[in-house]
């Protein structure tokens, strides 16, 4: 059967400020060249074909959010099918590209016009609610709008550059569910509220001055935030010894910022930036390790 419509939702990456979202401060946030495509024909009903090799627990959810997507796009007959090149809870926003992938093709199979921005991030938001109960929302707000943004609960600002701003993201591996490392630092931001209130507007702070980094194309100010931002990350219990060694890995390599994105904990993603990382990933990709380059804002070579 023919192909009735394609979208794509991307991954995203948090440049700086982990965390902090859930306390108020901003994120500076990028999609990613990685994500979920889907896929839908016609069909007698809305239904979604599971991928292949999903745990039961991850069908079940999958299941669940589609439902919810599809009642509120009002059930349009079509197959939708999905495939990721995207990791599963590595920090690099799976759930949020699916949600924006399977909300634009229903939205368009329904409609048989563009998804408006606004529907597309509240349907969006009721998939992540499904996989997440109370998203930030900074995930499925930036695979949606496709740009680097300066995330903050009730407002978005988009950030540009005048210069490539190139990353490099290795894989450390699995990490605890993002829910077990979020009640952690919960507790501990109970038990001493006024020190990581502290800690979490320094992170709110290094988000703002980045993004004003980004604009001005100041690489190494920019590098500099990512690195500082790694130690706030450290103090508030999300950094691990894989995670390090592979933060110290990359400063040694060159980079000009290196740190954790996501939800930390034992495993998970690092970036490093780079103005040419394409060297490191294939020296890295020989040791086994599990890498990729994304350019997350600037004008892109022709």
């Amino acid at each position: 059967m023919t192909v009735h419509l394609t979208s794509f939702g991307p991954g995203k990456v948090i440049l700086l400020g982990e965390h902090g979202v859930v306390y108020g401060q901003p994120a500076l946030a990028a999609p990613i060249s990685r994500g979920v495509r889907a896929w839908a024909v016609p069909s007698k009903r809305c239904s979604l074909e599971l991928p292949a090799g999903l745990k039961a627990e991850h069908a079940r959810s999958l299941e669940r959010a589609f439902g919810r997507a599809a009642k509120a796009t009002g059930h349009p007959k079509v197959l939708v099918t999905l495939e990721s090149d995207l990791p599963l809870s590595l920090g690099l926003g799976s759930s949020g590209a699916l949600a924006v992938a399977v909300s634009r093709i229903l939205l368009e199979a329904k409609t048989a016009r563009p998804a408006k921005p606004a529907e597309l991030e509240r349907v969006a938001f009721e998939l992540e609610k499904e996989f997440h109960g109370t998203p930030s929302g900074v995930d499925h707000t930036t695979s949606a709008r496709g740009e680097m943004i300066l995330f903050q609960k009730g407002a978005v600002k988009v950030v540009r550059s005048p210069k490539p701003v190139r990353v490099l993201v290795a894989i450390v591996g699995e990490r605890p569910p993002t829910k077990k490392t979020v009640l952690a630092l919960r507790e501990r931001q109970t038990r001493w509220p006024t020190r990581y209130r502290r800690l979490f507007t320094e992170i709110g702070t290094v988000a703002k001055e980045g993004a004003a980094a980004v604009s001005r194309g100041d690489l190494e100010c920019l590098g500099d935030l990512m690195n500082v931002n790694q130690g706030l990350l450290n103090a508030v219990g999300l950094s691990s010894e894989g995670l390090e060694a592979m933060v110290n890995r990359l400063r040694r390599e060159g980079a000009l910022g290196a740190k954790l994105t996501g939800a930390g904990g034992d495993g998970g993603a690092v970036l490093g930036l780079f103005r040419e990382p394409e060297p490191l990933v294939a020296r890295l990709s020989r040791e086994g390790i599990t890498c990729f380059v994304s350019q997350l804002a600037g004008p892109r070579a022709l």
